[in-house]
């Protein structure tokens, strides 16, 4: 049984991916003088699995659950979405850092534009069950 529609679970995904890009944004901010850091992205969501439709079938990425043994072993805990190097960038530094504080600020001001949208989306779906079961 599905507690939440297809639609608020996507926005909500959605959501979690840009916290976690916002996250990773203010890495490369704080790194951006170490010597040969490299800039880092969250790799977009996949939301493929809303496109399939009855018994289509479908390619989905594998996902690999990391276990108790595996973080014993020094593999990182998996989180939601993938962390990636970034291509993005406008220019690599002589000491081999290729953060460029002008690339980061736009990308946290597109995902805070994002974010926003996804919470006014939430809003609006969470307004419209409201009045569906009679609440004001």
């Amino acid at each position: 049984m599905q507690t939440t529609s297809p639609l608020l679970g996507s926005i909500v995904q959605s959501m979690k991916q840009l916290s976690e890009r916002q996250r990773v944004i203010a890495q490369n901010i704080a790194n951006s003088e170490t010597p040969g850091f490299k800039a880092q992205e969250v790799e977009a969501p996949d939301f493929s699995s809303l496109l399939a439709t009855g018994g289509v079938p479908h390619v989905a990425r594998p996902q690999v659950q990391v276990t108790s043994g595996m973080v014993a072993l020094g593999v990182p805990p998996t989180s939601i979405n993938r962390i990636v190097a970034d291509s993005d960038v406008s220019e690599t530094k002589p000491d081999g850092n290729n953060v460029t504080l002008e690339d980061q600020l736009l990308k946290m001001g597109e995902t805070q534009t994002d974010f926003t949208t996804m919470t006014n989306l939430y809003r609006k779906q969470m307004a419209l069950i409201q009045a569906a079961i009679g609440h004001q």
